[in-house]
């Protein structure tokens, strides 16, 4: 990681003034620093852990100005409270950062087996459980595959797609478990020689090689200190990676595996209700995604423990959708329409894939979104890919790939990393001129994960709750503006810059950062709430065109 230090000040001389006071929006965009001689520094381990919330000018951190926002802006002021749905893989209910600011169905009755409250949901306290206990799932492509779903050219497309994935998985779940059997190996070989358990890099260094075994030994682990990691870590990491590409095998592209039948519905079947339960908690510790996605979104601020959320004011919805695997497009329309329904005037979606045969059904629960004035904040993907090619498929959108938005309430948003300059687009994030909206921190990102305990996690599945957390903040203060004017502002009151980007970690791949989105830019809160407050007392209208 790297922070931009002070020589990068003198580029903001030319920020504008806009009708709001004394204070100041970002307007302009900045020079590009990649033509001049910046001086770098690693962030502090602090830093890392909130970079999303730093802001540009006062810490020289490409964040979003949250830090800046509540100083300056929020001090004092309480706001109303907003229910944010996290449409997911359900989150720990009980964890230290985010049980304070559960969503709670007042109207229902804990664990009687009644629906209490008449709204089609049994003991429904914090959310709903669409995946009743099932956890692994096959991925769209393998379960058309399996059931025959779609037409010849979709069928044909996605068996094309099992195959390749089939191949490299199987190539790089070989490829990994070799590397963890050699540094596996050269820790044991080492640990021997030493006659301790752990050992550091000089210790390794002051090694006499007189063996061939011990040679290759010192060998791989000079490696790993070399790139600054440590063996534990590594090894963990190795095993994860394993873990990921058999599991892959044996349950996401396995045509065979029916992850579904524990749930007892017919996926396929809109009309078929009445499944899953009131439960929306994580079922193994590993399905945490949901868990880090909530804490960017709203753990409790300033208490002393793990993170601060983006927004204050926040009850958080779980609704528990997204298997280890594909979601199926009947669970999310039907958790769209359950989060509406219930109350959340946000929704975010971390979330996608590449098939949709259903895709219909979670049209028209966007619409019907829209209808009741909820936002909806999507992640744009992590395949590196430009979204404005039409064979770069990626479901659910707000254009149905006819050329022009149906909806207007939905917000698409790629990562960005901690690096300011031509690497600031995260390399796994997708991009696009017309489909993706804007985008906000979403590389390197520490937040809550089961059991009370804390992670850095990456994917423009951090990203966009880092949004939904901003139009919290503007809902909350400003509960006027209605959800399509709360996209307008956060799309139009970002901070852009005329510097080259790469994208997809290839340095052939690049170009203007305010070509990579729609608005060109990166969202600030600090200047969200600036214009929200002029749009909401009438002294400014939006630009209708920049949407």
């Amino acid at each position: 990681m790297i922070k931009i230090v002070k020589p990068l000040l003198p580029l903001f001389a030319g920020l504008t003034l806009v009708g709001c006071g004394s204070t100041t929006l970002i307007s302009t965009p900045v020079e590009n620093i990649d033509t001049l001689p910046l001086k770098v520094a690693d962030l502090t381990d602090a830093e890392k852990k909130s970079w999303g919330h730093k802001d540009l000018i006062k810490d020289t951190i490409p964040g979003m100005s949250v830090d800046r926002a509540y100083a300056e802006l929020l001090n004092g002021k309480k706001g109303k409270t907003v229910i944010v749905a996290v449409l997911d893989s359900g989150m720990d209910l009980e964890h230290e950062d985010l049980k304070p600011v559960l969503w709670t169905n007042t109207d229902e009755i804990p664990n009687n087996g009644k629906d209490d409250d008449n709204n089609g949901y049994v003991d429904d306290i914090h959310g709903y459980n669409f995946l009743g206990e099932s956890y692994n799932e096959q991925l769209e492509y393998a379960r058309m595959l399996r059931l025959n779903l779609g037409d010849a050219s979709s069928l044909a497309k996605a068996k094309s797609l099992l195959e390749k994935e089939k191949a490299e998985t199987i190539q790089s779940k070989q490829q990994y478990e070799q590397i963890l059997q050699v540094v596996t190996q050269a820790d044991m070989v080492m640990k021997e020689k030493l006659g301790k358990e752990t050992y550091t890099k000089e210790e390794v260094m002051k090694v006499k090689a007189d063996s061939e075994q011990l040679q290759q030994a010192a060998s791989v682990l000079n490696f790993v200190f070399q790139n600054g990691e440590n063996v534990k870590d590594v090894l963990k990491e190795l095993n994860g990676a394993v873990t990921y590409f058999t599991e892959k095998l044996n349950y996401n592209i396995n045509v065979d595996f029916n992850g579904r039948e524990i749930v007892g519905d017919n996926p396929y079947d809109i009309t078929d209700l009445g499944y899953g339960n009131g439960n929306p908690n994580n079922r193994v510790e590993d399905e945490s995604h949901g868990t880090h996605v909530a804490g960017i979104i709203a753990a409790v601020r300033n208490n002393g423990k793990g993170v601060n959320g983006v927004a204050n004011n926040v009850k958080i919805m779980s609704i528990r959708a997204v298997p280890n695997g594909d979601e199926y497009d009947k669970d999310i329309a039907l958790g769209i329409r359950y989060a509406v329904d219930n109350g959340a005037e946000i929704i975010n979606c971390s979330f996608g894939k590449s098939f949709s045969p259903k895709a219909e059904w979670v049209y028209e629960a966007l619409a019907y979104a829209a209808s009741k004035n909820v936002l909806i904040v999507h992640a744009a993907g992590n395949d590196g890919n430009d979204l404005d090619d039409a064979t770069n498929t990626n479901y659910p959108n707000d254009h149905k790939y006819g050329g022009k938005e149906f909806t207007d309430n939905v917000i698409t948003v790629g990562a960005l990393a901690p690096k300011y300059g031509s690497k600031m687009v995260a390399g796994f994030s997708n991009y696009g001129s017309a489909n993706v909206d804007v985008f906000a921190p979403g590389a390197e990102i520490y937040s809550t994960i089961p059991s009370n305990a804390y992670k850095f996690e990456g994917g423009t599945s951090m990203a966009a709750p880092a949004v939904a957390g901003v139009a919290a903040l503007i809902k909350s203060h400003y509960p006027n503006l209605k959800a399509n004017q709360v996209k307008q502002i956060i799309m139009q009151s970002g901070v852009t810059t005329k510097t080259n980007v790469i994208l997809a970690n290839d340095p052939s791949k690049n170009r203007p950062f305010g070509n990579v989105s729609k608005s060109g830019k990166m969202v600030n809160a600090y200047n969200a709430l600036v214009l929200a407050e002029s749009v909401s007392k009438g002294k400014i209208t939006l630009d209708q065109n920049a949407e």
